[in-house]
């Protein structure tokens, strides 16, 4: 049996721009890509809830953040990737870690996470420890942007599509049931690839759409527990930094645009400072006729 893992309930993992965080780890083209997940929290995910040599498992990876702060902090990584540019672009970012001496290997498979998994749960390999990962939420907040105080004339926003090919599989692309749905099916294609009582560790964010607020990290955690995972906690990865006691916001073009729009209609309106991280296990034995069960 796995050990449960007390890791506090707020992660200071915005110290540092994500620019700063990135750095000379990853290929400049990692940047193209509509968001990514914050290396300060994939960091701390892998330390916290695996060891070195285990293995961790990344269904949606990207552009490879969760594999590359695995290698670095020796653990091997597995990733799927639909896009077959952000599948380049991870094992480009592999490439580098392991020429910057990260000891773990990495490897990326293209193509829809449940057939991938499907396909690898036919091996007898080695289970992963570790599955962590972030499904693509609120469209509306992914890109970068430059506008007049970057020295642009005007708003600039780029980098903020995924690809329109395969549009059925691609969660991006759906709305939020079938999102839901899919990603309850990738988590449990991916189960029998985990070892039993490893942990899950999905990050997402509530986000707005059309002025309402979505609680999207408890629907996730629905999905989940769907896919007859086990919840074990909820932490707060903070994306702004703390100083000297205070907080030093980090606020996106777009979540700043969004708040005060509706703060002009009299909402109180926030800005998001952090990214839910949602903990679970896969259990050591399914229950007989349990919705997870095999």
């Amino acid at each position: 049996m796995r050990r449960l893992v007390a890791t506090g309930s707020v992660w200071a993992t915005g110290q540092y721009q994500a620019r700063r965080q990135r750095g000379t780890r990853y290929a400049r083209l990692s940047l193209e890509h509509p968001a990514r997940m914050l290396p300060a929290i994939a960091h701390r995910a892998v330390a916290s809830f695996s060891a070195p040599g285990e293995v961790v498992l990344d269904p949606m990876c990207g552009i490879g953040t969760t594999l590359v702060e695995a290698a670095h902090l020796g653990r091997d990584g597995v990733g799927f990737e639909l896009e077959p540019k952000w599948a380049c672009i991870a094992r480009d970012n592999l490439a580098l870690a392991a020429a910057q001496g990260a000891v773990g290997q990495g490897e990326v498979h293209l193509g829809e996470a449940s057939w991938q998994a499907a396909r690898l749960a036919e091996d007898e390999g080695r289970r992963a420890s570790l599955l962590l990962t972030s499904p693509p939420y609120g469209s509306m907040t992914h890109g970068q942007v430059r506008s007049r105080r970057d020295g642009a004339e005007a708003v600039e926003k780029q980098a903020y599509r995924y690809a329109r090919a395969r549009l059925r599989t691609n969660l991006a692309h759906q709305p939020l049931e079938e999102l839901l749905g899919s990603f309850t099916g990738i988590l449990s294609a991916c189960r029998p690839l985990l070892e039993p009582g490893a942990h899950v560790v999905i990050t997402t964010r509530p986000y707005r759409a059309k002025g309402e607020s979505i609680d999207f990290p408890a629907r996730v955690m629905g999905a989940a527990r769907q896919a007859g995972l086990e919840p074990v906690g909820r932490c707060a990865a903070l994306m702004c930094a703390l100083r000297d006691g205070e907080v030093v916001g980090r606020t996106s073009f777009f979540q700043s645009i969004e708040t005060a729009r509706l703060r002009g209609t009299g909402l109180p309106a926030h800005v998001i400072q952090h990214e839910d991280v949602l903990v679970l296990r896969n259990p050591e034995q399914d229950k007989p006729g349990s919705e997870g069960e095999r």
